[in-house]
């Protein structure tokens, strides 16, 4: 009777460790399957940097957008380090006011990005858009993967058949990106009658743009 009962004490003590070994092996395999997914997703993602007169409206327009992952409003391709937004208004800094776009490259690509980009801004008008002047309010779309220069070129020759007078978007590789002030972020959603150069109905526009 005691070897029996030895003997289904082992039997179940090892049935339970089987079941915790299945069972741990599983979490960790689950655990490096997430990770893996997290990074082939940050793989699928891409950013661009887009300077169009104030960055407020710029950025809620964009995020308006099917296949914009994030945005973030701040000062590229500057001379100086960590500008505040008083430094940048005095236009010694070099710094545009500029978004940074993060987007899924097979929900939208560049190309209709840059299309989108384009109907927001006057892009023969140097360092103004709307009732914002000075150079920090240049327009420009700068990179940080060189693939996308040849587009953007190819875009801003396109556009140029458009108009009379000289293009001034800036095609430039992104030197610099630092964030603009906590308030600056997301600033239309937190005032929605704040100030913007972007009429409404292109936010519909942007609202709608590929998602048919």
């Amino acid at each position: 009777m005691k070897n029996t009962i030895i003997i289904a004490v082992v039997l179940v003590a090892g049935i339970v460790l089987l079941a915790f070994g299945f069972s741990g092996k599983k979490q960790e395999t689950d655990v490096t399957n997430h990770r893996e997914s997290s990074l082939n997703t940050n793989k699928m993602q891409k950013e661009i940097y887009f300077a169009g007169g104030c960055f407020w409206g710029t950025e809620h327009f964009f995020k308006l957008v099917n296949g914009v992952v994030s945005t973030e409003v701040g000062y590229a391709n500057g001379i100086v380090d960590k500008p505040s937004y008083q430094d940048v208004t005095t236009g010694k800094t070099g710094f545009a006011e500029t978004v940074k776009v993060v987007y899924d490259p097979e929900v939208i690509d560049l190309d209709l990005l840059i299309d989108l980009f384009f109907k927001t801004i006057d892009p023969t008008s140097l360092n103004r858009q709307g009732n914002d002047i000075g150079t920090q309010y240049r327009t420009g779309i700068y990179f940080t993967d060189k693939n996308d220069q040849a587009l953007i070129t190819e875009k801003i020759k396109g556009l140029a058949t458009s108009f009379n007078s000289p293009i001034v978007v800036e095609n430039e590789e992104l030197k610099n990106f630092f964030d603009a002030e906590t308030y600056h972020q997301d600033y239309l959603d937190k005032n929605p009658g704040g100030y913007c150069h972007i009429g409404q109905d292109l936010f519909e526009v942007a609202r709608k743009a590929n998602r048919d």
